[in-house]
């Protein structure tokens, strides 16, 4: 089963979209599953994980609603507020649903200390023991303290977003590399291939600027704590959906046909625990 495990949905909203900036404004519309499904038909994409995109738990019940109507999506990454006091009632509430597979909260927007906060910490490490995932978004320069997260939670099924949003553009490798490695020691942490067109230069990319990234991910992680993801509909502001394929697909293309099932829907379906 080949799984696109990094995407959105979202009806835009001129305040809950304040993110999008006039640079991005090819993204400023609604987008709903009638969109994404001939693109993932197209490429032999069987389902997806739609992963949230604002920060509120209106967001589970709008892609939870939006899975069950349609069953190609196989999971959804929601939001819930990590800190609160009713957290395990909220997980219990939205667990009801079997799409509901994760959580995530945009730590890229917040100060230094948030993601080792005990209190985030413990909210984190209760999501485990109801069978959760989290994912972890961040930029390369919260990656040092996302290194003492991920001790502080060593059962935990994590993955790093976008993987970890080296700034491309730039060319920035050594600091990135420098705390990847050190990730990849923990074998419950995985990585999604996704978000990197748009970490690049998006007049000017090629695979080629990507390629040195996804390499140390290969070598360092392995295929078996990989997944692929579209980062759809934010890629557009770089790239089509056929690039991100396209350009993926030439980085992959020296390893073996299992190698890359295992990153096109292997490893997914098993981190998220998704269903045929």
């Amino acid at each position: 089963m080949k799984i696109d495990s990094h995407q959105h949905f979202w009806h835009y909203h001129p305040v809950k979209g304040a993110w999008i900036t006039d640079e991005m404004r090819v993204i400023r519309r609604n987008f709903m599953p009638a969109d994404l499904e001939p693109l993932l038909k197209v490429q032999g994409i069987n389902g997806c994980v739609a992963v949230q995109a604002d920060q509120s738990e209106h967001e589970n019940w709008f892609l939870l609603n939006l899975a069950k109507a349609n069953p190609w999506i196989k999971g959804v990454v929601g939001w819930l507020d990590l800190k609160s006091a009713t957290l395990e009632d909220q997980v219990a509430l939205c667990s009801e649903h079997d799409s509901f597979r994760g959580v995530r909260h945009i730590l890229q927007a917040e100060p230094d200390g948030f993601m080792t906060d005990p209190q985030f910490i413990k909210g984190v490490s209760l999501l485990g023991a109801k069978g959760l995932t989290y994912d972890i978004l961040i930029t390369e320069n919260q990656l040092e303290e996302a290194v003492r997260f991920v001790k502080a939670l060593p059962e935990m099924p994590l993955v790093i977003d976008h993987i970890g949003k080296p700034n491309i553009a730039a060319s920035s490798f050594e600091h990135w590399a420098k705390y990847m490695k050190q990730m990849s020691a923990f074998d419950h942490v995985y990585v999604k291939l996704s978000g990197m067109i748009t970490e690049a230069n998006w007049e000017t990319w090629t695979p080629e600027d990507l390629k040195p990234y996804v390499d140390f991910c290969l070598e360092h992680f392995g295929p078996e704590r990989l997944m692929y993801g579209s980062d759809w509909p934010v890629c557009l502001v770089a790239g089509t959906y056929a690039q991100v394929v396209s350009a993926l697909k030439k980085m992959l293309s020296q390893l073996s046909e299992d190698e890359q099932a295992t990153i096109y829907g292997n490893t997914a379906s098993k981190f998220y625990k998704l269903k045929e």
